[in-house]
């Protein structure tokens, strides 16, 4: 089947029928309509995957595909248009030009915490491109899924654009054919998967990834202003998001008021009980439920299976004999931190943060120790999860996690070893901003990276020693909505950008076209044989270069 569906896309691909203008804009247009005429019918999708709210469902993915999709089209002439180039004086009379044309057919793998906006904003750009597509939505959102593979062949071409539902044996099929590029969104495991097999056809990727994306607040931020877009950007989608602020460094003149300051900000947005707010979402599944409960403090989560008083009490001095002894070992090892930085929410293992200047050349999870003086350790705080200041309730049987703030946490703590990916936002108390970097340049190069700073300085500090796919300056999640801006990662995080001109690019092959006229043949001065005085008009030529 999937084989019969690639052939069927090269196709109609090879017959030249993607490639007129008219026919991409008319796709794109489709493309608004199917998400503006199913409005509805997407948030519903949304709400049995995922919980999520209507609001985030409309702003944070129909409105940006919708969005997407008229920036291209409305920039298709410019970009498909020649562009010319100089050619060296040597060469003249002569003329060279670059011009964008599409790949072929393409695959876009996506993910299951955005099923709409990370499944058909990167269609518009391949349609854009001029490109037959294929799309394999993720299997772990299927009612989005199957409302995809209905909708589809509605409005777009049907011959043209296919949708593959299925779980890892079609995708694995999928990846067997010899598309002219994949566009894959999730973790770092699955990503290499993709990346092997796009090897054998020598196939490039596109790989959008993401890893554990810090956020470091000083002493100079509106403290208030940083705790509300923190917990904003931070708990969007139930903190299923992979630009999401994944852990804090504050100084340690900030810190806690910074903790206390981001639990208002919940209250604020979700109200005293967030699991009756409309606005708060569920974790996706029962599996990333019971890993995300593992990355609270010891004794957080009751047993899933009732026991006796007996047990209860055993237990718990289990539970706190435990916290003890993992505390007296990170002290005893004198270790802030290290350990492989793996896992991801999103089907797969994804890498953690990273370097630039200031960094390590490998993008591998760092395995030295961080020094101790890098991050405080606070007084009164014996799990190396940390203190919970606010949330720490769950639910099994409704997949939900109160918004979670933890203070003082070790970077020995489990939730500092793989990306959270969900309602939990670890804060650790860090000497200063220099204390900050090296922390994050130990780490594999995260997605993105924030820093609340009034501090000039600072700033440019972060902004020339670390790397990151984007870094925001008080502006969490700010990259992910602008057309305008290229949104991907580097190194661990991923290989490639889209959105905007960047996905047309991405999706297009850039061909250089030159020419010359026939007469005068100027390059006889190059032909042999090579005597002597071609030789003295080469020193010449030489001297003007």
């Amino acid at each position: 089947m999937t084989n019969q569906t690639f052939e069927q896309l090269k196709k109609t691909y090879e017959s030249g029928r993607t490639r007129p203008l008219a026919w991409r804009r008319a796709q794109l247009n489709a493309l608004r309509r199917l998400v503006t005429e199913n409005r509805d019918a997407f948030v519903s999708s949304a709400m049995a995957d995922l919980g999520k709210p209507a609001a985030e469902t409309v702003l944070m993915e129909l409105n940006l595909v919708a969005g997407e999709a008229q920036f291209v089209r409305n920039r298709l002439s410019l970009w498909t248009a020649r562009h010319p180039k100089a050619m060296h004086w040597m060469l003249q009379p002569a003329a060279g030009w670059t011009i964008a044309e599409p790949k072929g057919v393409v695959l876009i793998i996506s993910p299951w915490n955005y099923p709409v906006l990370l499944a058909l904003e990167p269609m518009a750009d391949a349609l854009a491109a001029g490109n037959a597509v294929c799309l394999k939505p993720s299997e772990l959102s299927p009612n989005t899924s199957k409302l995809l593979a209905e909708l589809v062949p509605q409005y777009l071409d049907s011959e043209a654009v296919r949708v593959v539902e299925g779980g890892p044996k079609e995708t694995g099929e999928l990846l067997k054919c010899p598309f002219n590029h994949i566009f894959y969104t999730g973790g770092g495991h699955v990503g290499k998967i993709v990346m092997r097999a796009a090897a054998e056809h020598l196939t490039p990727v596109t790989l959008e990834l993401g890893g554990k994306s810090p956020c470091f607040v000083d002493r100079t931020a509106d403290i208030n202003v940083a705790a509300r877009r923190i917990a904003w950007g931070k708990f969007t989608n139930a903190g299923q998001t992979c630009v999401a602020p994944d852990y804090v460094l504050a100084t340690p003149d900030v810190a806690e008021a910074l903790a206390e300051r981001i639990a208002i900000a919940i209250t604020e947005f979700y109200g005293e009980d967030p699991k009756a707010s409309p606005d708060f979402g569920r974790i996706i599944n029962d599996r990333h439920f019971e890993r995300l409960c593992k990355l609270l403090p010891v004794g957080t989560v009751p047993s899933e299976e009732p026991s006796s008083p007996l047990v209860q009490v055993a237990s718990a001095v289990g539970a706190a004999m435990d916290m003890v002894g993992r505390r007296f070992n990170a002290v005893t090892t004198g270790r802030g931190g290290a350990g492989e930085m793996a896992g991801s929410a999103n089907n797969a293992a994804k890498p953690a943060a990273g370097s630039n200047t200031a960094a390590a050349d490998s993008d591998a999870t760092a395995s030295a120790a961080v020094e101790p003086s890098e991050i405080h350790k606070v007084p009164g705080v014996f799990d190396l999860a940390g203190r919970i200041v606010c949330g720490g309730k769950v639910d099994r049987a409704a997949r939900y996690i109160a918004p979670t703030v933890l203070y003082g946490t070790s970077p020995d703590a489990p939730v500092m070893k793989e990306e959270i990916f969900g309602p939990i936002l670890p804060i650790l108390v860090v000497e200063d901003a220099e204390s900050a970097i090296r922390f994050i340049n130990k780490r594999s190069r995260p997605l993105a990276a924030y820093v609340f700073s009034r501090d000039h300085e600072v700033r440019l500090t972060f902004e020339r020693q670390t790397s990151s796919g984007a870094l925001g300056y008080s502006l969490p999640l700010g990259h992910l909505l602008s057309s305008r801006l290229p949104f991907g990662g580097v190194g661990a995080s991923g290989i490639g950008t889209y959105h905007g001109k960047a996905g047309f690019l991405t999706f297009s092959h850039v061909k250089t076209v030159v020419t010359k006229p026939q007469f005068p043949d100027t390059l006889r001065l190059v032909y042999p044989p090579f005597n002597e005085a071609k030789a003295k008009l080469f020193d010449i030529i030489a001297k003007f270069s």
